[in-house]
This record gives C-alpha cells, sequence and structure tokens, in this order.
C-alpha cells in the first residue's frame, strides 16, 4: 500500500480537490500515459511526467519522506529535455530519487529511429527524411546497430595537407587573435579535386577540420580556386597558427562515402549509409540524435535558490546530438567551450549512480556552476562525442563564494571520447577546488586523461586540495594531437594531490606525450606513488611552476626522454625525490635539468639496455656539476617482469635501501564486481592498434 500524506481540502468552484503533500512512490513505464495518476497499476510514461505529478502532489511544500519515481524497463524517446528547477529539489534526509525498478534497465534516448531503409544498385542504404526538404535541422550524427557510423570524410587514410597559408585580417579586436579575418589555404591539390565537383550548396555543407598542436577548428569553406580553399571566422591564433605542413581532412561529402560505416545526408534529405559486413536494414536498427541536453538541473544561485538532493540511479541515458553553428568552431582548449549531455548548474547533492552515459555529441556529465556536494558512483561513460565529465567553468566566478566544489567521482569507467572533439579530455575540473576523482578507469582518449586547474601562470587560481587518486589513465592520444598528459595541470593549486594512479600509453602526434604533466604555473602539487610508463615524450615534465613535489613514483619505458623541463625561472621549480626511473630506449633528461633551480635526491636511475647518462655527462659527472642526486643510485631495481606490465620487486629490501618505498599500484582503477572490473578492459584489437603505433 503507498504512503500518502493528505494536506488538506480545497474547494475551487463546487469541486473537492485533495492536495497531496508527499507521495512515497511513483511509477512510470513505456506504455503509461502522462495523464495517469502515477501509480503501478496506472503509470505515467516520461520523466516529465514524474517531475509534473511531483509538483501538483507537493504544492512547492518540502517532502516530509522519500520520494521515488520507479522507472521499469524499456525506452524512452524524449522529445524534450527533463528540466528540474529548485521546486523539484528533496531534502537532506528526504531526496528525489528517480530509479530504475528492482532488476529493470530503462533507457532514456534522444534519438529517433529511421525507418522505410531500402538498398540501391551500389548496396548502400538509403532513406529518405521528409523533414528536412520542409526545414528541419539536418543530423549531424548516425548510429546503426548502436555504432556510431562515421559521417564521411576524405582522405580515407591520414590527412590532406597545407601547402601554405595567407591571412586577410578584417577586425583585429582586443584579443591576441585578430576577431574576423579570411584564411586562404594554398590546398592539396587532391582535395580542391574533390569540392571542385561539388554544387555551391553541397560546398556550404562541407566541414572542413583543421588539426593544430593541442586542438582542432571546424569551419565550412566560403569558396575554392584553383588552388586554394578560402574561409573566415576568428584570426589564427598566435599560439596554434595554421601553417605550411597542417594537417586537414574534408567532411561530408556524397562522393567520400567510400568506407562501410560511412554516411551522408544531403539537402533533399536522402541519407545514404555504406552497411558494414553483416549489417542489414531489415534487422538494423538506425538511429538520428536529435537532442543536445537530456537533463538539465537549472538552480538559480544568484538569488540563493539551489536544485538540491536529487539522484539518479540505474537509469541509461544515449544519444544526444551536437550541431555545428554555421560559423564552425574555434579552437579551444580541451574542447572546452563544449557543453553535455546532462548539464547541472546551481546544484547542490545531486547523485548519479548506476547511470550509463553514451553515444553523445558532446561531453556526458557537467557540473558547471556554482554546485557542490556532487557525485558520479559507479557510471559507464562511452562513446563520447568530447569528453566525460566537466566540473567548473572557464572562468572565475566573480563571487568566488561560487565556485563549483566538492564534487566526488569514484568507481566510474570513462572510455572511449573525442570523436568529434579530439582536444576533449576524460575528466576536466576548472577554476574548481575540493574535488576527489577517485579509482575510476579513464581510457581511449584522442588528448589527455585528467585535466585540473585552468589559470595559466602565477595569477589567483581556485583550484586548490583537487585529488585526483587511484585511477587507472591510460590509451590516451592516438597520435592525433600533441601537447597532452595522462594527468595535465595548470596554475597555483595548493593542497592539490596526484597519487596512486596507474598511467600508461600515452602517445602524441609530435612533441608532448607525458605521463604527468604540470603545466604553465603549476604550483604546490603533490605527485606521488604514481606507476607512469609506456609515454612517447617523457613520464614527466614540468613546463613551469613553484614547488611541486614529484615523489615515490615510478616511471619507465618513454620513447624518447624519460623526464623533461623547459623553462629556468629564479625560484624553485620542484622537488623531484625517492623517484624509480626505467628505460630502454631514449635518453633521461630532456631541457635545462643543469640549470633549472630544483631539489633533486634519493632517486633511482637504470637503462636497461645500455648506460645512464645525465645530459652529455656521467653520474659521477652529473653530482659533481649539479649537486643533485648526492645519495641517489644507479641500479636495476629488479622488477619482477617490467617488459609486461609487471612493477612488482624481487627484493622490496634492496630497493628500500633506496629510499623508495614500495606502494601496491595495483589498486588503481575501478573496483567491485569482476564484471564491472572486466568492462573497464579496453578490447584486445584496441590495445593491439596502440601498441602498434607505439612501435
Amino acid at each position: 500500500m503507498k504512503k500518502l500524506i493528505f494536506y488538506g481540502l480545497f474547494l475551487w468552484s463546487g469541486i473537492v480537490h485533495v492536495s497531496i503533500l508527499n507521495a512515497q512512490t511513483i511509477y512510470v513505464a513505456p506504455d503509461g500515459n502522462d495523464r495517469n495518476p502515477g501509480t503501478e497499476t496506472k503509470p505515467l510514461a516520461s520523466l516529465q511526467g514524474a517531475r509534473d505529478r511531483l509538483r501538483e502532489l507537493r504544492q512547492g511544500r518540502l517532502p516530509e519522506d522519500t520520494i521515488r519515481v520507479i522507472i521499469k524497463t524499456g525506452v524512452y524517446r524524449m522529445v524534450e529535455p527533463l528540466v528540474l528547477k529548485p521546486e523539484d529539489s528533496g531534502t537532506n534526509d528526504y531526496p528525489v530519487i528517480f530509479c530504475a525498478e528492482t532488476g529493470a534497465k530503462p533507457v532514456f534516448s534522444g534519438g529517433g529511429i529511421i525507418k522505410n531503409i531500402r538498398v540501391n544498385e551500389k548496396g548502400y542504404w538509403v532513406a529518405d527524411i521528409p523533414g528536412i526538404k520542409n526545414g528541419q535541422k539536418k543530423f549531424e550524427q548516425l548510429y546503426v546497430n548502436d555504432k556510431r557510423a562515421q559521417r564521411a570524410y576524405s582522405p580515407d587514410t591520414g590527412f590532406f595537407f597545407m601547402k601554405g597559408v595567407k591571412e586577410n585580417v578584417w577586425m583585429q579586436g582586443s584579443g591576441r587573435a585578430p576577431e574576423r579575418a579570411q584564411q586562404i589555404v594554398a590546398a592539396d591539390p587532391e582535395s580542391l579535386r574533390e569540392l571542385s565537383a561539388l554544387s555551391v550548396n553541397e560546398l556550404k555543407d562541407v566541414v572542413m577540420t583543421v588539426y593544430h598542436k593541442w586542438d582542432i577548428t571546424k569551419r565550412h569553406p566560403d569558396g575554392i580556386s584553383d588552388t586554394a580553399i578560402v574561409t573566415s571566422g576568428e584570426g589564427m591564433k598566435p599560439w596554434n597558427r595554421w601553417k605550411k605542413g597542417q594537417r586537414y581532412r574534408l567532411e561530408n561529402m556524397r562522393s567520400a562515402v567510400t568506407k562501410p560505416g560511412e554516411w551522408f545526408l544531403d539537402d533533399n534529405g536522402r541519407l545514404t549509409y555504406m552497411p558494414r559486413p553483416g549489417e542489414n536494414p531489415e534487422e538494423a536498427e538506425v538511429v538520428a540524435p536529435v537532442l543536445s541536453h537530456l537533463i538539465i538541473i537549472d538552480g538559480d544561485p544568484v538569488n540563493m535558490s539551489y536544485v538540491s538532493n536529487i539522484r539518479f540511479e540505474g537509469l541509461k541515458f544515449m544519444y544526444s546530438v551536437y550541431y555545428l553553428p554555421a560559423g564552425g568552431f574555434e579552437p579551444s582548449q580541451a574542447a572546452a567551450s563544449i557543453d553535455a549531455t546532462i548539464q547541472v548548474d546551481g546544484a547542490k547533492g545531486i547523485l548519479f549512480k548506476d547511470c550509463e552515459v553514451s553515444h553523445t555529441g558532446n561531453y556526458g556529465i557537467w557540473f558547471r556552476q556554482d554546485c557542490r556536494e556532487g557525485r558520479v558512483d559507479h557510471c559507464y561513460l562511452h562513446d563520447l562525442g568530447a569528453g566525460g565529465v566537466r566540473v567548473g567553468t572557464m572562468k572565475i566566478p566573480e563571487d568566488t563564494a561560487r565556485v563549483t566544489r566538492n564534487i566526488t567521482l569514484e568507481n566510474n569507467i570513462i572510455q572511449s571520447g573525442g570523436f568529434l572533439f579530439p582536444p576533449a579530455v576524460g575528466v576536466w575540473i576548472g577554476q574548481s577546488s575540493d574535488n576527489i576523482v577517485s579509482h575510476n578507469d579513464i581510457g581511449d582518449f584522442r588528448y589527455t586523461g585528467v585535466s585540473v586547474g585552468w589559470v595559466w601562470g602565477y595569477a589567483y587560481s581556485p583550484a586548490k586540495r583537487n585529488k585526483i587518486v587511484f585511477n587507472h589513465i591510460h590509451h590516451i592520444g592516438w597520435g592525433l594531437l600533441s601537447d597532452m598528459g595522462g594527468v595535465y595541470t595548470l596554475g597555483g593549486s595548493e593542497g592539490t594531490e596526484v597519487s596512486n594512479n596507474v598511467i600508461d600509453h600515452i602517445w602524441a602526434y609530435d612533441y608532448g606525450g607525458w605521463g604527468l604533466y604540470p603545466d604553465e604555473g603549476s604550483s604546490y602539487i603533490m605527485m606521488e606513488n604514481n606507476l607512469v610508463y609506456k609515454t612517447k615524450t617523457g613520464g614527466f615534465h614540468q613546463h613551469y611552476g613553484k614547488e611541486n613535489m614529484i615523489r615515490n613514483n615510478i616511471i619507465a619505458f618513454a620513447a624518447k626522454y624519460q623526464l623533461q623541463c623547459t623553462r629556468v625561472e629564479d625560484h624553485l621549480s620542484f622537488h623531484f625525490r625517492n623517484n624509480i626511473v626505467y628505460y630502454d630506449r631514449g635518453v633521461l633528461l630532456g631541457g635545462p635539468w643543469d640549470k633549472i633551480r630544483i631539489d633533486m635526491d634519493r632517486n633511482l636511475f637504470w637503462n636497461s639496455k645500455g648506460k645512464v647518462a645525465f645530459l652529455k655527462t656521467d653520474f659521477s659527472g652529473w653530482q659533481k656539476k649539479t649537486g643533485h642526486d648526492r645519495h641517489s643510485l644507479v641500479t636495476d631495481p629488479g622488477f619482477v617482469n617490467p617488459g609486461q606490465g609487471d612493477f612488482t620487486f624481487k627484493n622490496k629490501k634492496k630497493i628500500r635501501k633506496s629510499g623508495f618505498v614500495p606502494f601496491d599500484y595495483s589498486q588503481a582503477g575501478v573496483y567491485g564486481s569482476e564484471t564491472w572490473r572486466e568492462k573497464a578492459r579496453l578490447p584486445e584489437k584496441m590495445r593491439e592498434a596502440f601498441d602498434k603505433l607505439m612501435k
């Protein structure tokens, strides 16, 4: 029997209405109806229906018992996001819980099913989308049988390369880059041949993606000539200028549909798809995402009106879309200008537990402005157009009391992202403090695993006391962009801790595939007890900063440099103590290690394939010249099987004599059931492909 608390009787136009202050349980089912009362026998049909029913029952009053919205198994096609306001809040003692019925697997989808698919004479699938002709927005992502399909691009493999670039500045503006400018790209002849075959309308739909060091630009061409592609937008950034040799691709052309899994949608609404082996239209589910957001939690912190104490448990959110604006996408480090499928503002005590977010055009979840005490626990985020979870904002709030803080991400699998925006990261924390990122598996991203900070240099930063601990961060970069890290930090970060993580397989296109990467102004950060191995440019690199502590880490198997530093400053840049550095190729040190002010001692160095050289000298010469490493050792640490990723010790007593304290790196990553831990393991083919890339 459902518990009902009656508040009173109201007489409206001669009709008696019963106002219910609380209803302990409301039901939602795929075959329900939002006109129903929400009982188990007469359920509602949608999350919006449940929200509206709760508002009716509560009449603006806080709950006096826990409210559960029980959701039955099935697929719920969303036509609008679920928007929750302060009046939808629970309390600390009595939260509002949207949860799956025991054993149920409810799926909330922001996509529409495409039907009436036929096969043409070439074996391609063809479908007509009637609304496109009548002005309906063209979708820009597509899924077939739960797999992301690739909007057709050229070249099929690799990139086109610019022969040169000229820029005409139209409006200078006040920033470091022109506000408006035209770029004339001396283009690859093959790309011009493909573009010249297009009509004017077809050309305007082409997306030209330009790959920079650590970010990208997406533009529609304005026109072409015999030798050049002309495009316009913001001026080139001085730190990422277009130049000869710059890589680019062309996307969204019918002629580029040449590989299984590629598709194209024209202005008349004709969808063309080249099927993958084994797919057939009679059995396939073809989905086009149409909603950018599935949940919006919208508090009003300016007026101290927060959305609070709402939980989502056991729910699956799938299919969100990203629409490229007419002006394109300008470079943005970490794709920080991209929003999220689930977006939270002005909220306290929001929990996502045992949920899944997948097939997005943007980030997965974002605790954005003035959020606190939020939590993401045991969730699975994957197949992401951008990154996984974001915490905080790009700009420091004028009122620093409104900095987002105390968000916990624990025991989540956050994998496979950056498919539309390669610069996106697994977990991004900006202008935010006192957050905990622990025991997560973060892998298969194209740029950085975890990014923390967001102030370049020594200006005030609110990113304090963040803890990045016991995570497995792996298979990052894929050789697509440069200047990345497993963990990347910026700005003053007093009390921030990066410890007990396993960071492996970091591979950049050019430079900067680092494991631990304190970048510009990173200061007062503890990086301790991390296992970092199989990186391209180094296990550790500090650009510049103050008094960071790099202690008791295992750093192994970088391809180029094991350790790097860049800028010489007149203060102590970092401590480097009690670390083990083990390698079999490349060199030990890159950068001005003999000039930078550091505290470096009680480390152990070993090259399993040759001599250990410190810049251009041997160990004793290094000690005499710099005064560093007076108590350090050059000796084999005696790992059990480092080539296979086993960095345990044959003799712990021997290693303790060096000052290094062994730590249990097996505790990093997700915990719980064997099924959950196995889900975090990337497919064997993917891992083999990454290993091949690294060779």
